[in-house]
């Protein structure tokens, strides 16, 4: 079946929420006039001359990045209608003031029957841009993306100023509130093994389910992953140098590194590989996706992933109701990312060495120093050891 284009329909103030893939603004509140354009004085990086454009380039920054993408353009998507919708004024025109009042809206998106509604595809017409009123610490992750938005586009001559740089820091030194939050504890995440070891084994087909998700899990735990790495790698980034085995991962912003694979994830990928009638270990030229479909043909892409763990953490929230129904909430709501945090946050617990464990989340960018530290590696993998599937 032909993929179908949706058409761009004019938005106006009174008229229903549109996904960004569907806005076609006026003139009056597309933001080619916005009063917070820079001025002629500034050279604009963008080719961007109206809001709408703008936002899709800094939303195309993060196309190697998609549940990233997903997540921001979600928030540009709302803060976009708001400004149209609620105040009549294009997003370039937005103050502190309209700032504030958004961050209300936030907490009690009104009228709930224009901005609420049940989950439905981007294209219907009952795609809503909220299910409901942001927590607390999710109206603050929306705030830390529209900052950034709102940074870029100061940095690209687009706007003038941030109206939110203005806003009072109130956690100063604080980590933000979702690496704080949004990963398992270690309650959640024993409930979470139990359930992918209560999945059925009875046919050819639920082995083949039971096999992926367990060697899947333990593939985003243990080597803490972004999904798109998983989706986006094959068999032979696992290599073996001077008798240890690594996970060589090509990752955000092409950057390349390596995370220690330790005993509990080489026994998972033996077993995996075992599964699907392949040699125990991979070889160096191997092109068979780290992932496989089923059937064991191709790969999964991040969608897929993304699928399995939501089905995998509602079996292992519903384990968690009847006790503790506040964790399960709570891990009901984990997604793939949120397996990256978890990963990181229990190798800290574990008692991983600071320097080893930045080094395995790969928040900054390895450099010449590197090719000094061989001395190392066997401490740096022995920490790994630390780093148990089972708790």
């Amino acid at each position: 079946m032909p993929t179908l284009t949706p058409s761009l329909i004019s938005i106006a103030p009174h008229s229903p929420p549109l996904p960004l893939e569907r806005l076609r603004l006026p003139e009056d509140l597309d933001g080619r006039t916005g009063g917070n354009r820079a001025g002629p004085e500034v050279v604009c990086q963008l080719a961007a001359s109206n809001d709408l454009d703008a936002v899709q380039t800094w939303l195309a920054e993060f196309h190697d990045s998609p549940q990233t993408l997903r997540t921001y353009r979600k928030e540009a998507e709302r803060l976009l209608l708001w400004a149209i919708m609620e105040r009549g004024k294009p997003l370039s025109s937005l103050t502190r003031e309209d700032c504030l009042r958004y961050e209300a809206f936030l907490a009690n998106p009104q009228p709930r029957d224009r901005w609420c509604g049940p989950k439905a595809p981007r294209f219907s017409g009952r795609w809503r841009p909220f299910m409901g009123p942001l927590s607390p610490a999710s109206c603050k992750m929306a705030l830390l993306i529209i900052n950034a938005l709102f940074n870029y586009l100061v940095k690209a001559g687009y706007l003038a100023g941030n109206p939110l740089a203005l806003a009072r820091r109130r956690s100063r030194g604080h980590q933000p509130l979702r690496e704080i939050e949004r990963f398992l504890e270690q309650d959640q995440w024993q409930a979470l093994l139990a359930a992918i070891e209560d999945l059925p084994r009875d046919t050819e087909r639920a082995c083949q389910h039971y096999a992926r998700a367990r060697y899947l899990v333990a593939l985003l735990y243990l080597l803490g992953p972004r999904v798109s790495e998983v989706a986006g790698h094959t068999m032979s980034s696992f290599v073996q140098v001077r008798g240890r085995w690594w996970w060589q991962v090509t990752g955000k912003g092409q950057k390349e590194a390596r995370v220690p694979v330790n005993q509990d994830m080489l026994e998972a990928l033996r077993e995996y590989r075992r599964f699907h009638g392949l040699p125990p270990l991979p070889a160096p030229d191997e092109t068979i996706p780290l992932v496989l479909n089923l059937k064991g043909a191709t790969g999964i892409g991040d969608n897929m992933i993304y699928r399995i763990v939501k089905m995998l953490v509602a079996k292992g929230a519903a384990r968690l109701q009847a006790d503790d129904p506040h964790q399960a909430e709570k891990l009901r709501r984990a997604s793939t990312h949120w397996f990256r945090h978890t990963s990181i946050t229990h190798q800290a617990d574990a008692g991983i060495n600071l320097q080893f464990l930045q080094r395995n989340a790969r928040h900054a960018r390895i450099d010449t120093t590197g090719l000094y530290l061989h001395a190392e590696e066997k401490e740096w993998h022995e920490n790994m050891e630390r780093h148990r599937l089972k708790g």
